[in-house]
């Protein structure tokens, strides 16, 4: 059973890592994506970042998608850093839905499905790699 919930977690996650990345694609603008619109501000409109501001937001959505694709590497593969690399993540992710909360909130909810995971993972022996 085990097993079954690490390769379910790590699907979650590598989806969550995936739909980051339309976060880096929409806010760079590489193309346009329908639920992300292209802006120069964050925090419902108060806060004008402008054209480089938003491509340093684009980048750390990137950061986002890899460092969940990597935990979920790790997390499958057992690996000792997965809960670390993941745990991060999830605080990154986190912020910078805060700062696209319109756009993100979705997000919020995964995340918040991920720290549930994390936790069971913390208080329940055997049910993923430590």
């Amino acid at each position: 059973m085990s097993r079954v919930l690490i390769y379910a977690a790590g699907i979650v996650v590598v989806l969550h890592g995936l739909i980051h990345l339309m976060g880096f694609v929409a806010y760079w603008p590489l193309a346009a994506v329908a639920d992300l619109p292209y802006k120069t501000t964050l925090a419902g409109g108060r806060w004008d970042v402008g054209p480089l501001g938003m491509r340093v937001f684009s980048v750390l959505w990137l950061a986002a998608a890899l460092g969940f694709l990597a935990a979920a590497i790790g997390l499958v593969t057992g690996q000792d850093w997965w809960r670390p690399a993941l745990v991060s993540t999830v605080v990154l992710s986190t912020g910078l839905i805060a700062l696209d909360w319109a756009s993100a909130f979705r997000g919020a909810i995964v995340n918040a499905v991920i720290v549930a995971f994390l936790i069971l993972t913390l208080v329940t022996p055997g049910v993923a790699p430590r």
